[in-house]
């Protein structure tokens, strides 16, 4: 399953939830507020900009924002919100496409980190990060946190989420750190179902720790999410902000 294949016109147009989901109010505020504080009155760039979820409000703040995006589909969608002077987008693999210009923040939200599915590729994105900032530039990585503790032995599966009309389940390889997400949509008046995949490489929070070292960066903040929430053994997921030292 190639990133490309995954993000096709089809994913695209159904991405964007309106009000729910990602979409939602308590979902997407409080990473806007907290980007906004982040960037400090400077210029923001995106990784994976996908169809503006993010973006979008944050220029609505008075961020100025650039995003890099792998799919052309996912761009396309975003231009029917956003225009280039508004958004501009260079496509590109966000762990080699250097946009010119100064930025005070870089961010990574909703996992997608994990998309990339070697370390030496997720290393690289945090190079690029850093070769996008100067010293005193925040990198801002959201991820979840592997549930391997829910992998009985012998098991290779999690359900992660189950609701009306949704579950969600991951196949782990626990040798390479390799899972692929299934997602399976379904009403309750028929036999049939959607199903689609993606494949991640999982990362810790210590192993990405590293990997920001690597590049130049020092952990800044981890919160359990975007209101500052104490992370802790039972956080679910982080919001992880690395800074590049002044010296």
């Amino acid at each position: 399953m190639r990133q490309e294949d995954i993000w096709d016109a089809e994913t695209a147009k159904s991405y964007d939830t309106p009000g729910t989901g990602m979409f939602a109010p308590d979902v997407l505020t409080p990473a806007v507020d907290r980007l906004a504080v982040l960037a400090g009155g400077g210029r923001a760039l995106e990784f994976a900009v996908g169809t503006g979820r993010v973006a979008i409000p944050l220029v609505e703040r008075g961020v100025p924002v650039t995003g890099i995006e792998l799919s052309t589909a996912m761009v396309a969608r975003l231009r029917e919100k956003a225009d280039e002077s508004a958004l501009p987008v260079v496509v590109g693999d966000m762990a080699t496409t250097f946009v010119p210009g100064d930025f005070t923040l870089v961010y990574l939200v909703y996992n997608t980190i994990s998309n990339l599915l070697t370390q030496d590729e997720q290393v690289e994105c945090f190079r690029n990060a850093a070769r996008h900032l100067p010293p005193g530039g925040r990198f801002v990585v959201e991820l979840w946190v592997p549930e391997l503790r829910a992998l009985p032995p012998g098991r290779e599966a999690t359900v992660w989420l189950n609701e009306p009309g949704y579950i969600g389940l991951d196949t782990y390889d626990v040798l390479n750190q390799h899972v692929v997400s299934h997602h399976f949509r379904f009403t309750d008046d028929t036999r049939e179902a959607t199903l689609s995949r993606s494949p991640h490489r999982y990362i810790w929070p210590a192993e990405l720790d590293l990997m920001a070292r690597l590049a130049g960066f020092e952990l800044e903040s981890r919160h359990a999410d975007w209101t500052g929430a104490p992370f802790t053994a039972e956080s679910r997921s982080h919001v992880s902000t690395y800074v590049k030292p002044l010296a």
